[in-house]
């Protein structure tokens, strides 16, 4: 029977779209606040604030390439990404119980591992799920449906924050945590009950893993080592933006905007990486990163911050959908969770030494020698890009 679709969209992407949504709007719902949680109420120091956030974005990515393997090994994808939502919808209401940093690292380390357990699995059903050739419509769309949930999340944030105002700070903070947990429980009964898998209609089962021998995925994945190192995390832009004098409330007002910018990028791009090629998208965004964290690092007003945070929301669009897609065009149909999962692992594992280098150049000297730090590896990236390009070794 032939599969449902949306606007062009098969019924499994648009399902595992929404889901995204939720999920994302109840990460975002938390993630804001975070970053002032960890210095105004648990009074962790820059430097180790820095290495949290690195530390926890880095860690799901350890699980990532071996989820991804055993979703392609037993043909099965649903399972683990029901698993991996639930365990992140549990950590964050968990977070409205912690009195110190080491409850805060245990809980954001269990919301990391499902995000591990489910990423590779959900990214190789969703290129199963694609029609041949518009893997980047499919993830373009994914990723528009998850940046949207991250614009509403803010948002439901700040409307919280203004109910909860005569709450003390703790207490609101902590009813942000615990109400945060209920978009993501939504979203995993969606995919227990509506979402199906596509592994079975693999029929080769997977015995070594011949796609990750390829010169051209080996040579790509040093690129993205490169500029994953120039990636931090997205607390900095709101230490930045709390320098600068913002309050907390206008802060999450940029930070929306960057979402919203992220959200209606992504799926637009995705359609147009399908027709330049992903390989040309993906070295513009090198640029693109490298001009945002330049923006950021000499933004002395609103009006110049508000670009550096547009800047960026064009650049993680770029970043965070389109070599998805170009690894799933590169891996053969029976390996596609092992390849996706092997680039997030890269990326992964490098965003937790970028984030310490960021924070112990803010704590040393300023946030300023942060960015330039990312302006410089993201410049790197994009001229290994250039250097890399496939038509100088295709052949080889």
């Amino acid at each position: 029977m032939k599969e449902r679709k949306i606007a062009g969209i098969s019924w499994n992407v648009f399902l595992l779209g929404l889901v995204s949504f939720l999920n994302d709007m109840s990460s975002e719902m938390i993630a804001p606040i975070v970053p002032t949680y960890l210095t105004d109420v648990l009074h962790i120091g820059k430097a180790l604030s820095g290495s949290i956030m690195g530390l926890i974005e880095s860690l799901s990515s350890l699980f990532k390439v071996l989820f991804g393997y055993i979703s392609d090994k037993f043909r099965r994808r649903k399972v683990f990404v029901a698993l991996g939502y639930t365990l992140s919808a549990a950590s964050k209401g968990g977070l409205a119980f912690i009195n110190n940093w080491w409850e805060f690292v245990g809980l954001r380390i269990l919301d990391r591992v499902g995000k591990g357990i489910r990423t590779a699995p959900r990214d190789a059903l969703i290129a199963e799920s694609s029609e041949e050739g518009r893997t980047g419509k499919s993830f373009g769309f994914h990723r528009m449906m998850d940046t949207l949930g991250a614009v509403a999340g803010p948002l439901v944030s700040i409307a919280l924050l203004v109910l909860l105002s005569n709450l003390p700070v703790v207490k609101a903070y902590r009813a942000i945590f615990l109400l945060s947990a209920l978009p993501g429980l939504v979203g995993v009964f969606l995919v227990l009950l509506f979402v199906k898998d596509k592994g079975r209609e693999v029929k080769k089962v997977i015995k070594g893993i011949s796609t990750l021998r390829s010169k051209e995925l080996q040579l790509f994945l040093l690129v993205v080592a490169i500029g994953a190192l120039g990636r931090y995390s997205y607390a900095f832009t709101l230490w930045k933006a709390e320098e600068l004098g913002l309050s907390v409330v206008q802060g999450l007002s940029f930070y929306a905007l960057f979402n919203l910018i992220y959200a209606f990028s992504s799926y637009p791009l995705g359609i147009y990486s399908d027709k330049i090629g992903k390989r040309k998208l993906i070295t513009l965004g090198f640029g693109i990163a490298a001009l945002a964290s330049l923006t950021f690092a000499f933004a002395k007003d609103i009006i110049t911050l508000g670009l550096a945070f547009i800047l960026y929301g064009v650049y993680i669009a770029i970043e965070d959908t389109i070599p998805r897609a170009y690894m799933a065009d590169l891996a053969k149909e029976f390996e596609k969770g092992t390849v996706i999962g092997a680039y997030h692992t890269v990326f992964g594992i490098l965003v937790f030494p970028a984030s310490v280098i960021s924070g112990l150049l803010w704590q040393k000297y300023s946030l300023e020698y942060a960015f330039i730090y990312a302006t410089i590896m993201n410049m790197t990236a994009l001229v290994l890009m250039i250097i890399t390009d496939r038509r100088t070794f295709i052949s080889s």
